[in-house]
């Protein structure tokens, strides 16, 4: 077991193989889910309205359906309506009403939005740097293809 991993958890005992590489999983994402927190607290957002904001950005003017939105985020969300009305309330997004059907809404980002997004940049550029800083390429392929193993089969 890691050194590192047997200190934070201040674990007696050794877990096996499959539950050391849960745990160290789990404080991993926990370290990084923190500090993108930070990140977005600091402009007065959840991580889940970034998501939200990542994925408009993605769709340029045309937007997407609440729908599409969950589909493509990252940590699923319960209540994706809540997160877009919270954004349009801060003026970060705004909502079409389709065309051929009405009960359907298209959100788009607005340009505070984007400018939003812009602040934030180089706060995430830094996050990735010091994943760089600890993990060489070949690394950061092997972590991405052994954990994309963990989720493949879910739809």
């Amino acid at each position: 077991m890691g050194r590192v991993l047997k200190h934070r958890l201040k674990l007696g005992r050794d877990p096996g193989p499959g539950q050391e590489a849960i745990l160290n999983l789990l404080v991993a994402a926990g370290h990084l889910r923190a500090r993108l927190d930070r990140i977005c607290e600091a402009q007065e957002i959840t991580t889940g309205q970034y998501n939200v904001l990542r994925i408009l950005r993605g769709a340029r003017r045309e937007g997407f359906a609440r729908c599409e939105i969950a589909l493509r985020m990252v940590e699923r969300a319960p209540d994706v309506t809540r997160l877009i009305d919270r954004l349009e309330a801060q003026g970060l997004v705004e909502r079409d009403r389709s065309g051929e059907d009405r009960r359907r809404s298209v959100s788009k980002i607005t340009d505070r939005g984007l400018r939003l997004l812009e602040r934030i940049q180089p706060e995430l550029d830094a996050l990735d740097r010091s994943i760089e800083e600890r993990l060489p390429v070949r690394d950061r392929k092997d972590l991405s293809r052994i954990l994309e193993k963990l989720y493949s089969d879910e739809d």
